[in-house]
């Protein structure tokens, strides 16, 4: 962080909040097997295929295919559904999985609405799955497509890891951020600094960690979201589920900060993978905001319905449109980490 090579908060931009307008939404189409197995890949195109069609009424969707041939097949499925097509744009970009919001390009706008992109080195998760490192070559082809001004931290971040306010403020974990086996060498004062100059914010709040069945090591967005400057919408339990007193201790620390309304949101029922001898990470605070809906999990469950209610509260312009999402948290993730917001430049 030199006169020779300035950060973005030095050259005037901060990272906007997810309500802020939209020129587009990025998405990579599945096709990983060992993500989604044979038995419900089609369920999880069937997700994205609802997904683009109510993401495309109000923006671009953009979307990454291996090749010509999955083009042809995504084409082919949204064409039977009722997504605007004219805002649908493909690119053969290659990628090994659909995890986009972590290794894809976080976006920044400046005072004078000009566009720029942080790419952070993705090193999937902490190494734990080496058919994935791939993809931080994925995200640099992203970032290629843009033709923005580009900022390069040097330092391991998924986008997943952060929620901002757009008024100032990050959300993060320490259990991710720091994590040894993602930046072993920055002390947590170093980590501050790095978002404070790079998403151009004022204070960091450290939540201490994520929910059960998150194999990215507690991603604040499985549990704790803005929905406006000052109020945030954390997950709560208050049974004797596995995920109660971790949902109650960042309850706690940020109801402390008391500038912001935090406002309890359910958890669903878990759901065990007996198998496998986990739960998925379901949550309903993986929803994702866009310029005309906002996209909240459902999961065949009593509170379903609650939580769209609760997350609608605050989005009365935008539509709730709830999908079923159980079959994509299979691969432990939900629709906020599958989804990368691109701001609208501002004229």
């Amino acid at each position: 962080m030199s006169e020779n090579n300035p950060t973005p908060k030095a050259c005037g931009y901060q990272m906007p909040a997810e309500w802020a307008e939209h020129e587009a939404t990025w998405l990579s189409w599945p096709k990983n097997p060992l993500t989604f197995p044979e038995e419900i890949i089609d369920s999880v195109e069937k997700t994205y295929s609802l997904m683009v069609e109510a993401l495309s009424r109000g923006e671009i969707v953009k979307i990454l295919v291996d090749d010509a041939a999955l083009e042809e097949r995504a084409r082919a499925l949204l064409k039977t559904t009722q997504a605007n097509m004219d805002n649908v744009q493909f690119f053969q970009i290659r990628s090994s999985d659909v995890w986009i919001r972590d290794y894809g390009p976080t976006f920044i706008l400046n005072a004078q609405g000009e566009k720029a992109a942080i790419k952070w080195d993705f090193n999937a998760w902490g190494a734990k799955y080496d058919d994935l490192l791939y993809d931080n070559i994925t995200g640099e082809n992203v970032v290629n497509t843009t033709g923005v001004r580009v900022f390069r931290p040097g330092i391991v971040l998924e986008g997943g890891s952060i929620d901002v306010n757009g008024h100032g403020v990050v959300l993060t974990t320490e259990q991710c951020l720091l994590n040894p086996n993602r930046n072993p060498h920055l002390t947590k004062a170093d980590l501050e600094e790095y978002l404070c100059n790079y998403l151009g914010v004022e204070k960091v709040v450290w939540l201490k960690s994520g929910i059960d069945g998150d194999d990215t090591d507690g991603h604040v967005d499985d549990f704790a979201r803005f929905v406006n400057a000052h109020t945030i919408l954390c997950s709560y339990a208050d049974d004797d589920s596995v995920d109660a007193q971790v949902l109650q201790t960042n309850f706690k620390i940020l109801k402390a900060q008391e500038v912001f309304e935090v406002v309890a949101l359910p958890m669903p029922t878990p759901i065990p993978l007996e198998e496998e001898e986990r739960n998925l990470p379901a949550s309903y605070a993986n929803f994702y905001i866009g310029n005309k809906a906002v996209l909240v999990p459902s999961f065949d469950d009593p509170a379903d319905a609650q939580a769209a209610a609760i997350i609608g509260k605050y989005f009365p312009d935008r539509e709730m449109v709830s999908i079923p999402a159980t079959d994509l948290v299979y691969g432990y993730g939900g629709f906020h980490c599958i989804t990368q917001q691109e701001p609208k430049r501002r004229v």
